[in-house]
């Protein structure tokens, strides 16, 4: 009995034992095998992902060329053609001494005020740092805050049927009043201040909000216009409805000295900036940031990072 005792484990018989340590060293054996293939193939996921970006994005190009930054989409924070986004391409391009100029490369309806006057700030400081041209090239659309943008640049060149301009503020909204009177709903709207609710969408408008509001917007309006003023200077045809919000195609801005000619980006990396070669420096979502939100890997943002280095104008 004694024997018999001595061979086994905690009740166990001790071939069981064995057994089961021998199968279980060799379930983490496999499973440490699988997680290294895992991770290996991450890594060289990463690793093609990396080719495929410089590749992509132009940064292995050499020699003299033409760079090229786009302003498409709505001009916003945290969007493609946001400040934090374009300034930073701005930087690189214009300090590679190989561009021999920038082109923006636009096609937007505007956006953000704000967003606007930080990059013609940016793009106007940047042109006297380094005595560089800065040439706007217009796709479809150039209008209220992407013109904003475009008057920074030196010449801007449009296609015949682009649409350029609308140099006006708005401020949008919905007004449901009479709508919760004939549902009878009480809007309860409580505030420490007369104009707390101001622009409440449940709530009538004074007369006194109403003028503070237009006086708001003409303000932000004159500095539109100022800064066309100083970037198309002399050529700018100032008529009455030139600084209404209206557009105009990009025949018609030419007339008007909104535009200054006819031109595609290869036409004016050819034939202006007389380098044909065309590089991107446009930031844009790589595919470190696709790998890392589609695995999780929340560590892996820092990496990525250091590799990388209301009211609206329409």
């Amino acid at each position: 009995m004694e024997n018999e005792a001595n061979r086994s484990v905690a009740g166990i018989p001790w071939e069981r034992a064995v057994i089961e340590k021998l199968v279980l060293a060799q379930v983490r054996e496999r499973r440490a095998a699988r997680i290294w293939r895992v991770i290996k193939s991450l890594l060289w996921l990463l690793l093609i992902a990396a080719v495929f970006w410089g590749l992509h994005s132009g940064r292995v190009a050499r020699g003299p060329h033409t760079a090229v930054v786009e302003i498409k989409g709505v001009i916003a924070k945290g969007a493609d053609a946001s400040a934090d986004s374009v300034l930073p391409a701005l930087r690189e391009a214009m300090n590679d001494d190989q561009a021999k100029a920038l082109v923006l490369l636009i096609d937007s309806p505007g956006g953000s005020p704000v967003q606007a006057g930080l990059i013609n700030d940016e793009i106007t400081r940047l042109r006297k740092k380094y005595k560089k041209p800065v040439y706007a090239v217009v796709e479809d659309t150039c209008a209220s805050g992407a013109y904003y943008i475009a008057v920074a640049a030196d010449k801007i060149y449009v296609n015949k049927a682009s649409l350029v301009g609308s140099i006006g503020v708005l401020m949008n909204g919905f007004g449901f009043v009479d709508t919760l009177n004939k549902l009878g709903v009480e809007r309860r709207l409580l505030t420490a201040g007369e104009n707390k609710g101001f622009l409440d969408p449940f709530s009538p408008m004074t007369d006194a909000q109403k003028q503070y509001a237009q006086t708001m917007l003409a303000q932000i309006h004159q500095q539109f216009i100022d800064v066309v003023k100083q970037g198309r200077g002399a050529r700018l045809k100032e008529t009455p409805e030139i600084f209404s919000g209206l557009f105009w195609t990009g025949e018609q801005s030419i007339d008007l000295g909104l535009a200054d000619a006819y031109g595609s980006l290869d036409s004016v990396a050819r034939d202006v900036v007389k380098a044909s070669k065309v590089v991107d420096y446009t930031r844009k979502a790589n595919p470190f940031d696709r790998l890392a939100k589609r695995f999780g890997m929340a560590l892996g943002q820092g990496a990525v990072q250091a590799l990388e280095e209301a009211p609206q104008l329409r």
